[in-house]
Formats: C-alpha cells, sequence, structure tokens
C-alpha cells in the first residue's frame, strides 16, 4: 500500500472502510481484519511486504488452490505475512476502484511490492486478456502491458502455475488449424531480462506457493533448478517418492486406473518424467496424492504439458520411437529415469 494511499485510509471511519471494501463481503471474508480494528490492520499491513497478483490466460485454478491452503491458512499469510494489495478472485473492489491499484503503481513506478502472475499472456492480440480500460479511448488493457509495466520494477517477479510459468493449456495447439490463436506465451518470454521464479503445476499446490513466497520474503531466493522451479518443491521426480514405488521395484503394475495396488506407469502415469513431492506432501491436508489414488501423474509440472514433446497425457512415456516398454520385463530392464524422456 503506498503511502498516499494509507494517509486516505487511516483518515476513515469503519463504515467509510467497509464501504470501500465492499460492505459485509469484506466483512464475512477477513473477519480478523474487520472486527479487530481496521486502522490496527492497515498499520500493520503497511510494514508487510506488498503483493500484487494478476491473472492472464487462466482458469483461476492456482487462486483457488492458495485458498485451500491449511497450515498457516490463508487468512493468517493475508493478515500477518503479506499485504495483497490486488487479487482478482479475492478482492471485494472492481472496475476502477481495483484497477486504480495497478495504475498507480505503474505511475508511481513503485518498487515495493513482489508481482505474482497466474496465466499466460496473449501475444496476438490484447483483446484476448484485458484488465481494465484506458479513459480515453475506452479500450480493454491488455494484460500483457500490466505484466511489462509492473514487472520492469517489481523487487521479484513469480509465475504460479503452469500456464505462467510455460504457457501451459492456453499456449496449446489447435488440432484444426496448427497453431495458437492467442499467441500465448510465459511471463518469461514477456520479461527476459528479469529472473521469473516458476512456480508450476495445474494446480501448483498451496504449500508450493506459500512456502516460495515466505522463503522470499525471510530468506532470499531459493535455490532454483533449471526450469526455475524451487528445488525443495521440484527436486525430485514423482516416481521416486511414489506410495507406489514398492510395487514397480517388484513388478508389480496396475490394470485399470483406480487399483488400490501396483505400479501405474503401463497405464500412462507420468511420475517418471515429472518433479514434484506430491506423493510425499499430498493434497487436502495430507489425505491424498494423484497417484496414491490410482488416478496417476499427468505431468502437469513440466514444461511439455499438456501437448508438447512426444509424450501427451495417459500415455506410455518412452525414450525413443523404436523402443516399446509398455511391457514389464522392458521398463525393468531399460532403467528408466526421471526428467530424461521427453523434450
Amino acid at each position: 500500500m503506498t503511502n498516499n494511499l494509507m494517509e486516505d485510509f487511516m483518515a476513515l471511519n469503519r463504515r467509510e472502510f467497509l464501504k470501500i471494501m465492499g460492505g459485509t463481503t469484506a466483512a464475512l471474508a477477513f473477519p480478523g481484519v474487520m472486527f479487530q480494528g481496521c486502522k490496527k490492520a492497515l498499520e500493520q499491513a503497511a510494514a508487510r511486504t506488498n503483493i500484487i497478483w494478476i491473472e492472464g490466460l487462466s482458469c483461476s485454478g492456482c487462486s483457488v488452490s492458495l485458498l485451500n491452503k491449511l497450515n498457516p491458512d490463508i487468512v493468517t499469510v493475508i493478515t500477518e505475512h503479506i499485504s495483497l494489495n490486488y487479487q482478482g478472485v479475492v478482492m471485494a473492489g472492481t472496475g476502477s476502484v481495483a484497477t486504480r491499484i495497478l495504475e498507480d503503481a505503474v505511475k508511481k513506478e513503485r518498487k515495493d511490492f513482489v508481482l505474482i502472475v497466474e496465466g499466460s499472456i496473449p501475444t496476438k492480440n490484447d483483446i484476448f486478456c484485458t484488465i481494465g480500460e484506458d479513459e480515453k479511448t475506452h479500450k480493454g488493457i491488455g494484460v500483457r502491458h500490466w505484466v511489462e509495466e509492473l514487472g520492469k520494477n517489481a523487487m521479484a517477479v513469480v509465475s504460479v502455475g503452469t500456464c505462467s510459468a510455460y504457457g501451459g493449456i492456453p499456449s496449446g495447439k489447435s488440432p484444426a488449424l496448427g497453431e495458437n490463436q492467442t499467441g500465448a506465451v510465459s511471463v518469461q518470454e514477456i520479461l527476459k531480462d528479469k529472473v521469473v521464479l516458476n512456480i508450476p503445476g495445474c494446480p501448483p499446490h498451496p504449500d508450493w506457493m506459500v512456502g516460495t513466497l515466505l522463503h522470499v520474503l525471510m530468506k532470499g531466493m531459493p535455490k532454483l533448478d533449471e526450469y526455475n522451479r524451487p528445488e525443495m518443491y521440484y527436486g525430485k521426480t514423482v516416481h521416486e517418492q511414489c506410495e507406489r514405488l514398492y510395487s514397480y521395484k517388484r513388478g508389480i503394475f496396475a490394470k485399470e486406473w483406480g487399483d488400490g495396488d501396483g505400479c501405474l506407469y503401463n497405464l500412462g502415469c507420468l511420475g517418471m518424467d515429472s518433479g514434484c513431492d506430491i506423493p510425499k506432501r499430498k493434497w487436502n491436508d495430507g489425505a491424498s496424492s494423484c497417484t496414491e489414488c490410482g488416478s496417476g501423474c499427468i505431468g502437469c509440472t513440466e514444461k511439455v504439458f499438456p501437448d508438447y514433446g512426444r509424450r501427451g497425457i495417459y500415455q506410455n512415456l518412452h525414450a525413443d520411437k523404436k523402443s516399446d516398454q509398455t511391457d514389464q520385463a522392458g521398463i525393468l530392464s531399460k532403467g528408466v529415469k526421471g526428467g530424461i524422456i521427453n523434450g
């Protein structure tokens, strides 16, 4: 929050504050902020790191995943660790009231915030994804403009989700046209001169997003792999940590999706070639994982997801066009290792 905005807010009484923040909606969403004294909360917010979170071509799944954060819960993160200046999914403000935050950040060349981008960026025409409109022309402002203008001054840029990190589903080619109509690309392709920290996944686990962000704020940039992903979350393959690794080593393979026992490789699990710690971390506060429940890994944390390279989804991994690894003996004898099969 800028100093001018802070001064304006501090002059408001509780009723005026609630009106600007969206009335009862804001009160229900953040009761700790609303009812424990809005001015005190604003004073504390001024001392926290500012976050501007914008969305490009996406389904908002990363935002929804973030809201499932349980330890610490997302309200604690927002009220104690960061100051969430802008986030289209959870903020109460809409229209020009909301986009004014982005406009002010650009005009004042603010450098006191971390920019988080969810979704890929269209390059063929701004009309494919706009945030706000130009007051003079009344035309929509493309998300690419905001990424470029905010990104050049941000203290750090973080891509959340595979769409933002690599292009993802919005950048896929149309089977009919053989190309992508939007020209969707990753944030790194837009901000070529900056190091963009990638947190891929479709969606990424909430722990990855919050943990990486808090690491950046409290300890600095975490150790990254070749794809600019935090090694602490993406350093090992799903296969290495899989609950079904025991079965794989003994040549026991599942016959159908959902089987309670057996390695899922023959059915098309991509865990050998996908880096993340979901089998250990699990989803929904430790309830289960993609592999444990029998659905297999679809490789959503990798750059080739979903239709690049030669693997697709639910297809057997293969080291070359001539090899046939669909049989048990072939898999075990070739000693396939994660991260080297497709590209």
